[in-house]
């Protein structure tokens, strides 16, 4: 028989502690923002029936998002026949900065990631272009650089027939985030 002597409220605020995440004093993506001279842009609306983004609990999922450009224009082409791997990798790092804005208005301040969790990458490839890995990773090294070892996350990166608009990548992904 065990007998505890904890009241419910105490054992509820027991097992926040254990899940609230620490944050290091030194974490500040807001700030690596603007030492990597990122502006991030309005997030864009949603372009059919769905919402950029669904918070259930400490998880936020970010629907896909493509390599909309500042000017408006969207990069587009087939990696491996319009686009070189480098033009590839830049169309997802201009994602990942689509991606961030999107995040930033759901959140208000970037310093509330506690970590990036899972992305998928999707490369409008030709059949026999290979190297999906390598374009996806223009998104990957940005949540690396903003977020640091948080910014570290599982990964698909896959090769498509095509792709909305002919966009050169679409990529979804899902945060973990402070508790509200």
């Amino acid at each position: 028989m065990s007998i505890s002597c904890n009241t419910k409220k105490e054992q509820a605020e027991m097992e926040l502690i254990k899940e609230t995440p620490v944050i290091p004093a030194n974490y500040d993506p807001e700030e690596k923002l603007k030492q990597l001279d990122i502006t991030l842009m309005e997030a864009s609306a949603p372009v059919a029936n769905y919402v950029n983004a669904v918070r259930s609990g400490n998880l936020i999922f970010l629907s896909g998002k493509g390599p909309l450009q500042s000017n408006g224009e969207n990069i587009e082409g087939k990696v491996g026949v319009d686009l070189s791997i480098e033009q590839g990798y830049e169309a997802a790092r201009v994602t990942g900065i689509n991606q961030l804005s999107v995040l930033k208005s759901e959140l208000g301040n970037l310093n509330k990631v506690v970590r990036v969790v899972k992305v998928l990458g999707m490369v409008n490839a030709a059949p026999e272009f290979t190297d999906h890995p390598k374009v996806i990773n223009g998104y990957s090294d940005l949540m690396v650089s903003v977020f640091g070892e948080r910014g570290k996350h599982a990964r698909a990166a896959v090769g498509m027939g095509s792709l909305p608009g002919n966009i050169a990548v679409e990529i979804e992904m899902i945060v973990e985030v402070m508790p509200e």
